[in-house]
Formats: C-alpha cells, sequence, structure tokens
C-alpha cells in the first residue's frame, strides 16, 4: 500500500481572490489523501502608530479579528458545499504573515503549505514582498503556490 504523502496541510488564508483559489486546491487535495486542513488567519500586527480619526487599536484589532474569523468561515463553508469529508482545524495568530505562517508550519509539523500567490498588492509588495516567495523560500516542507 502506497504511504500517504499528506497527513496535515497548512493553508494560510486572507480573504483575497487567491485566497480563495488556494483553498479549493487544498480541500481537493486533503480529500484524496485523507489529510487534515490547518486553516490559518493571520492578524497583522503591525498597525500604523498615525490613526487618524476615533478608531483606537483595540477597535482596528477587534475589525481585523472579526475579519479572520469570516475569512475561516470561508474554509469551512466551501469544503460543506462541495459534500467533503475533509477535518479542518482553524487557527488564528498575530504577526507578520510569513513569519507566523512559518512558524505554525514548523510547530504543526505539516507536510504541505497551500497558499495564494498573492494577497497584498501594490505597494505592499514592493514595501514589504510577497509573503508567498518568503514562504516559499524557508518552509521545511513542500509548499503550492495557487495563482
Amino acid at each position: 500500500m502506497a504511504e500517504q504523502l499528506y497527513k496535515k496541510i497548512l493553508l494560510p488564508t486572507d480573504g483575497s481572490r487567491y485566497a480563495d483559489k488556494s483553498e479549493k486546491h487544498a480541500l481537493a487535495i486533503a480529500a484524496a489523501s485523507g489529510a487534515e486542513i490547518i486553516a490559518l488567519s493571520v492578524v497583522e500586527n503591525s498597525l500604523p502608530m498615525n490613526l487618524s480619526g476615533r478608531e483606537t487599536v483595540a477597535e482596528i484589532n477587534e475589525l481585523l479579528e472579526e475579519e479572520t474569523m469570516e475569512n475561516l468561515k470561508k474554509v469551512e463553508k466551501l469544503r460543506d458545499d462541495e459534500g467533503l469529508d475533509v477535518k479542518i482545524t482553524t487557527k488564528i495568530a498575530q504577526g507578520s504573515p510569513a513569519k507566523t505562517i512559518l512558524e505554525v508550519a514548523e510547530a504543526e509539523d505539516v507536510d504541505l503549505i497551500v497558499i495564494g500567490s498573492s494577497g497584498k498588492s501594490g505597494i505592499d509588495i514592493l514595501l514589504m514582498g510577497s509573503v508567498a516567495d518568503k514562504v516559499v523560500r524557508s518552509a521545511k516542507c513542500s509548499v503550492l503556490v495557487v495563482h
């Protein structure tokens, strides 16, 4: 009998259209291989220091947490809509997205990371670099980048 290639798949999601595509791929791979998915949404905690208006850092963090919960619920909804028998564990973490993804991948001993090719756009990529690029360069497991 063939060895189970993937037991745990890390699926970072940020709600972008690229993340939506990566979710479909991760679910298909998990359904075919019997792997568990760990769906991860990272709340980036590098907020600008010159916040204007009446939002406090706590209010902004609360909004970001709500958005991340919605991102994770989308993964579970897609699984349910497709009628797939795939175990999904959801995680929310705070920090730098690429660094956090790599830390979770190592801590959870995942076999595969399935990540969208782009989440942020424009000046964010120029300033910070692509999260997917950083993950591909530094991950200790296989990485599938979905365009």
